[in-house]
């Protein structure tokens, strides 16, 4: 793989690495990564550790009640990890229509469903990892106990989400301000935050390797809190989860192979668009109208027929096929369109990646969903829960509609590029809807652009709002690229918002064939971290 490196002044530039790397969202969370490949942890390791690290020093974003997802390669072949959970077994659909209720609820216990990061971790470390598990997660223990310092993206999210809580008084909501705003407050930049529960909760999991969470004396207190205020979340609920190894799904854009983690989640929607892309040229697919419309096709395909593929059938090798992408492509003409799903068949989320010497690169994906999750805390544990059930839908029949042990329609997303069947490495680009949107604009810019990670993080990006249709565009952008857009049929529209356009790291491996192989790394330049290597 052969990339152009911008070395403009004031640019932030890629990191090069010959012996490992690792980038995510928050130093302090890079640097214990860092740390575990220098005591001897492969990539897996660095990964777990970054990834425990993040529940503390970035949790309105994610934290110990998250799910997670992961694409793996372990020096010979990818490996794919679904960590999402499932409703409680007493979930209905009926009874929140019942209730006057058309969408699911965002906040409180309705929202919540059994959180799999936690298991994520321990299985994931349990097949690839190295070190023992405890080692992989003193770096988290040791920040949530001693206190860390709130850099700037996290206390703008932070701030945000202590004021949302703040307009609700949910019994169920009783611990959240007692953790996260322990003065009344959102700690601001620079303050001081620590939280001697939450090392309590870790040192349990890590002694446990996460079996206390799910089956132990912190499962016993999740389930009473949950009985105590009005939730659904019983013991059988939490024993009965389980982490599923799957086997990623693919679409080839020109000579490189894009891998995702098959539904329940969006990523098929990132490899809908990139097939539509493939069948125009290089010029061509540098179109944002025409990237627009793709996404837009893509998405609508997505949400029309994905839900969980144990319970409802998702036609995935039909939606990949190259008959729905020259379906799709044909519809792309020189207007903005309104989008219809197709059926092919007859009739705030924190991302990380690491890699090692040995040739293991990991992709690792864990989120809330929206903030700081249902904003249901345990009292006494650290532990907050995420609000992945507002994901499902409430339409009767609909394959996405909630049901008891069914997993949600999933945003989080980390995805994996090789070329020739040879690993090329690890990206993502968290963000809610702007997920799959992100990994097909970061794949453009590297195999089409040949931009480097960190040249094509930094590039402008768009966001389509699938609840309006409106077109968000950075500022940095081209005003001619946004006025033609307008010309074009789509309401664009310059937005401020850096948040709104997703935050990603990746991972290249150039010249992985010889003894002179190097790692390139970049970080996202809209959020607070920077990518680590030797």
């Amino acid at each position: 793989m052969r990339l152009s490196v911008l070395a403009e002044p004031g640019r932030r530039q890629p990191l090069f690495a010959r012996r490992g790397a690792v980038a995510t969202s928050q130093p302090l969370a890079a640097e214990a990564g860092l740390s575990i490949l220098h005591a001897g942890g492969n990539a897996v390791d660095a990964a777990v550790a970054m990834a425990a690290c993040l529940t503390v020093v970035e949790p309105c974003s994610n934290g110990l009640g998250s799910d997670a997802f992961a694409i793996l390669w372990d020096g010979d072949q990818l490996h794919g990890l679904n960590g999402s959970g499932r409703a409680p077994a007493s979930a209905s659909a009926a009874r929140l229509r019942a209730q006057g209720r058309t969408t699911m609820p965002q906040l409180g216990w309705e929202a919540v469903t059994v959180p799999g990061a936690v298991r994520a971790w321990a299985d994931l470390h349990g097949r690839f990892g190295r070190l023992p598990f405890s080692d992989v997660l003193e770096p988290a223990i040791a920040l949530a106990g001693e206190g860390f310092a709130l850099s700037g993206v996290v206390a703008w999210g932070w701030h945000r989400g202590v004021e949302a809580a703040a307009r609700h008084s949910d019994p169920s909501m009783s611990g959240f301000a007692p953790l996260f705003a322990p003065e009344g407050r959102a700690p601001a930049v620079g303050e001081v935050w620590r939280s001697p529960e939450m090392a309590a909760t870790l040192t349990a999991i890590a002694a446990s390797r996460g079996e206390d969470f799910y089956t132990g004396d912190l499962s016993e207190r999740i389930v009473a809190f949950s009985c105590a205020t009005g939730g659904r979340l019983v013991e059988a609920d939490l024993a009965g989860h389980e982490s599923e190894w799957v086997k990623p799904i693919s679409a080839r854009f020109r000579d490189h192979e894009v891998w995702e983690v098959p539904p329940n989640g969006q990523g098929i929607a990132a490899l809908i668009a990139l097939n539509v892309l493939d069948g125009f040229s290089p010029a061509e697919a540098a179109s944002w109208h025409r990237q627009i419309e793709a996404v837009k096709l893509a998405l609508t395909d997505v949400r029309a027929l994905v839900g969980d593929p144990a319970v409802v059938d998702v036609p995935v090798e039909a939606l990949l096929s190259a008959n729905h992408a020259n379906q799709r492509r044909s519809a792309i003409g020189a207007h903005a369109l309104a989008p219809i799903a197709v059926d092919p068949r007859p009739s705030d989320t924190v991302y990380l990646c690491a890699a090692d010497s040995n040739g293991m690169m990991v992709s690792f994906i864990q989120s809330n969903f929206q903030g700081f999750g249902a904003q249901v805390v345990v009292p006494g544990t650290g532990i907050s829960l995420q609000n992945r059930g507002a994901g499902f839908s409430l339409e009767p029949g609909h394959p996405n509609e909630l049901a008891p042990g069914k997993r949600p329609f999933h945003t989080i997303i980390p995805g994996f590029l090789t070329r020739g069947g040879a690993p090329v490495g690890p990206f993502g680009v968290m963000g809610g809807d702007m997920q799959a949107q992100g990994h097909v604009q970061l794949v453009l810019h590297t195999v089409d652009g040949r931009d480097d990670p960190q040249t094509a993080l930094g590039r402008p990006r768009w966001f389509w709002d699938p609840s309006t249709s409106r077109v968000q565009v950075e500022a940095s952008a081209d005003p001619a690229t946004i006025a033609q857009l307008r010309t074009r049929g789509h309401d664009a529209v310059v937005s401020q918002h850096a948040a709104l356009f997703g935050r990603g790291q990746a991972i290249w491996r150039l010249h992985p064939d010889n003894d002179d192989s190097v790692l390139v790394a970049g970080s996202e330049p809209r959020a607070d971290g920077y990518p680590l290597g030797w």
